[in-house]
């Protein structure tokens, strides 16, 4: 079943929180585009965002106006239009407490902090390739996920979204590389769709175990001896925190 997950292909800006790219030169191995959102880190929309607004998910669906939302993962609207018109009806609502709300929400999913830090041990050149607003900041606030990844492909800061083609034929001239030298792993069938028809490895995810599996199948690399010191690594960076 986990197999089936890994889809193969036949045959402009970069963001802030960036840790230094891996030199052109020395790549010899894929490189990895992330999908953030219910990929890396849980999406807080689905319960904590009706829960705010004391509604159930279908009724805050019919509410909502259909493209705002949209408009500020592409950075062409900024959080305070977003608030003003949120709503088809133009209701008012408290978006500092919204903003507290999805920060709250973050949280790496269970297992992919590891994942992460074994790939970057071994020396994996990662990227997020997300449709996400200019809230990545407190995503990044909170998680610190350029620990691992660089920030690099972020829809409002590139002014596209998944699963616009040009988004990922962006990302591939800012990399300078061909689409099999790239794997990338999100957890909306379209998406990954969207990866394959111009060349790049997809992987759909669903869990952080399938998703190591997925990545060996097509051989990135993760050895016993470096899976258990992350593991430890892991640890003792939470219990310090604690």
């Amino acid at each position: 079943m986990a197999s089936a997950a890994v889809l193969r292909s036949g045959n402009r800006k970069s963001a802030s929180f960036a840790p230094p790219s891996t030199p052109r030169a020395e790549r010899g191995r894929p490189i990895l585009l992330f999908d953030v959102m219910d990929t890396i880190v849980r999406d807080p929309f689905y319960q904590d965002v009706p829960a705010f607004f004391g509604m159930p998910l279908k009724e805050l669906i019919e509410c909502k106006n259909p493209t705002a939302w949209i408009e500020f993962e592409e950075g062409s609207i900024d959080e305070k239009e977003l608030a003003r018109k949120f709503f088809k009806d133009g209701r008012p609502f408290d978006l500092e407490g919204l903003k507290t709300c999805m920060r709250k929400g973050y949280s790496y999913l269970e297992g992919i902090e590891e994942l992460l830090q074994e790939l970057k041990e071994n020396g994996y050149e990662m990227h997020a390739f997300t449709n996400y607003p200019i809230w990545y900041e407190m995503i990044e606030e909170k998680l610190k996920i350029s620990r691992y990844l660089s920030w690099t492909f972020c829809s409002c800061i590139n002014g596209k979204r998944k699963p616009d083609r040009d988004f990922y034929l962006d990302a591939l001239q800012h990399l300078k590389v061909d689409p099999p030298s790239c794997v990338f792993i999100d957890d909306r069938v379209r998406n990954v769709e969207a990866a394959l028809e111009v060349g790049i490895v997809g992987i759909r995810f669903k869990s952080a175990d399938l998703l190591r599996h997925d990545l060996s199948e097509i051989g990135i690399d993760f050895s016993a001896n470096k899976h258990s010191s992350s593991q430890n690594d892991l640890k003792l960076t939470k219990d310090h925190a604690s």
